[in-house]
């Protein structure tokens, strides 16, 4: 419920902190006391539109803090852990800054939000409604959900949008798969050419690189033997650097012994290069003999080298990606073959989630129906204690087009009214004048108090227009909604007045120039004087008091 509201510089609010109680809170007052000023500075601090008039003429900026106390449990709760918003125990604080300059800033729990946030925040602790509200139970889009919670749909209602949405994502997936499909039906020439060239060419990993590995060699073959020949000659010529090595080491080994070990290392270095000399002559008669200085085998591996890099090219990929290209396209061909089967498959789920949604659907729909006339039967029962007994009210549920079906079901749903006997069903808010739209309105809270988890209900003037028995009764059924919920109710009907379990006069006074309002809770005697002022008016008088009294013991 609310707790507390903290208003400072906001119009004719200097500073002002107000408390409210559980139950059924009347706040009264004389005409431009300053009532609607309360509740601007409320709507601000649940997210309303912040204007530069707010501000209190000469102060830089004013502020609304609202103060709410919440059962650990209840749904709002949820807002603020998407929010990321840290939660303090079961207390919350919505609280709105406004510059001068209309400029403002929101904040939860002391955390700067936006002010969007501060606005879906408000809306699930606070409900406003006034003679000609267009809001909340006036909206037909609140209308479904509102049903739901009255007949405890809500699981059902949770399977209908997961089932859509499972139907919706399968017929999705068979639509890119038809597209796909379809591209790849028109481009299957084109691969069947490119897969037979590439199976053709049958490029091989890293063969780009050994061909041109060949060619480089191939090309300066000439070179290489001449070179290679000059070498093999410089080893070879006259006695050659193997017979010098080994006639040295003969003279070594005579004389070894008389050395002393010292020529030794001599002997074994020289013989291994004797050693190595011999395997160098061999290795480059072998390699003397691999150069290949065939014109008609270069050519060939040139023309193969031209062969890939040309296919590169036409492919716009580089020679090393040419084998895993024809793979790729030979798996898009079969993607064509098997598309015919995988998109049956999906056609077949398909059928099978929508036939799901729509027996789901189907069955929420008709939950929704038997809910919808437990609503009317209880709403109409209310509607006579309210003078509204020539009225009718009525839950309207029209079957959707498939074109039109969503994940809330296959209904558009609508609260509607008749204020005339025999008269058709209409829209509430077209249908129904001021003080009309109000009893409506009360009536149909009174009756989903317990389902709709808005904890404070607030009421502008919803005894506009009407007096007597008619305001008696709004007063009754008020205070039965206040054994529900908290419900706050600006009034100028004394019925109405007397039925508060708390009451709060607005009252404006001027001091030095300035104007100021102020709220303040009255005591037993000053409210029976209050509600005396609302029955005769300026001057209060001795009957007045007495019809006060009557009005208060008859509670």
């Amino acid at each position: 419920m609310l707790h507390r509201l903290s208003i400072r510089d906001i119009v004719l609010i200097d500073k002002l902190n107000i408390d409210f109680k559980n139950g059924l809170c009347v706040l009264t007052g004389e005409t431009g006391a300053g009532k609607s000023i309360l509740l601007d500075s409320l709507g601000l601090a649940l997210g309303a539109r912040a204007d530069s008039g707010l501000v209190r003429h000469g102060s830089p900026k004013g502020s609304v803090s609202a103060e709410f106390d919440l059962p650990a449990n209840h749904p709002f709760w949820d807002i603020l852990a998407e929010a990321d918003i840290e939660r303090e125990e079961d207390t919350l604080v919505l609280r709105r800054v406004v510059n001068a300059d209309g400029r403002s800033r929101a904040y939860i729990n002391d955390q700067p939000v936006s002010v969007s946030l501060l606005k879906q925040a408000g809306a699930a602790l606070v409900e406003i409604h006034g003679q000609f509200d267009t809001q909340g139970l006036m909206n037909p889009a609140t209308h479904r959900g509102l049903l739901d919670i009255f007949g405890n749909l809500g699981k059902l209602a949770a399977q209908t949008k997961t089932a859509f949405k499972d139907w919706k994502k399968v017929e999705k997936e068979r639509i890119e798969a038809e597209a796909a499909l379809e591209k790849a039906r028109a481009d299957e020439e084109y691969l069947r050419h490119v897969v037979e060239e590439l199976t053709q060419l049958a490029p091989q990993e890293g063969e780009e690189a050994d061909l041109a590995a060949q060619r480089q060699k191939m090309m300066h073959g000439e070179k290489l033997l001449d070179g290679m020949k000059q070498a093999h000659g410089e080893l070879s010529n006259h006695k050659g650097v193997e017979t010098m090595l080994r006639n040295a080491l003969r003279h070594l080994e005579r004389i070894a012994e008389k050395a002393e070990g010292s020529l030794n290392e001599v002997i074994e270095t020289l013989d291994k290069a004797s050693e190595y000399t011999s395997q160098g002559i061999q290795l480059l008669e072998r390699a003397s003999n691999d150069v290949d200085l065939d014109p008609r085998h270069l050519e060939a591996i040139e023309e193969r080298l031209f062969a890939l890099r040309g296919a590169a090219r036409k492919h716009d990929v580089p020679v090393t990606e040419l084998p895993g290209l024809k793979d790729r396209f030979e798996a898009q061909l079969n993607a064509v073959e098997a598309g015919d089967s995988a998109l049956q498959d999906l056609r077949a789920q398909e059928i099978e989630k929508r036939t799901a949604y729509i027996t789901i659907a189907e069955k929420l729909g008709a939950e929704r129906r038997k809910t919808a006339q437990g609503l009317d039967k209880a709403v109409n029962h209310e509607l006579g204690p309210l003078k509204l007994g020539g009225a009718t009210f009525g839950t309207t549920l029209q079957k959707l087009e498939q074109a039109d079906w969503n994940e809330t079901g296959c209904d558009r749903i609508a609260f509607e009214i008749s204020t005339n006997p025999g008269a058709p069903l209409g829209p509430i808010a077209k249908v129904a004048s001021g003080g009309e739209l109000s009893r409506f309105m009360l009536a149909l809270k009174v009756v989903l108090a317990q389902a709709d988890p808005i904890p404070t209900l607030v009421f502008d003037e919803v005894d506009a227009g009407i007096g007597g028995a008619t305001a008696a009764a709004v007063g009754d059924r008020l205070g039965k909604l206040a054994e529900e919920v908290q419900v706050l109710v600006v009034t100028h009907s004394p019925q109405v007045g007397a039925r508060g379990n708390h009451h709060l006069r607005v009252s404006k006074s001027e001091s030095n120039g300035s104007v100021t309002s102020t709220i303040r809770a009255l005591s037993d005697d000053e409210r029976t004087e209050e509600i005396a002022r609302m029955i005769s008016g300026e001057h209060v008088t001795t009957e007045a008091r007495a019809a006060a009294d009557t009005l208060l013991n008859a509670v």
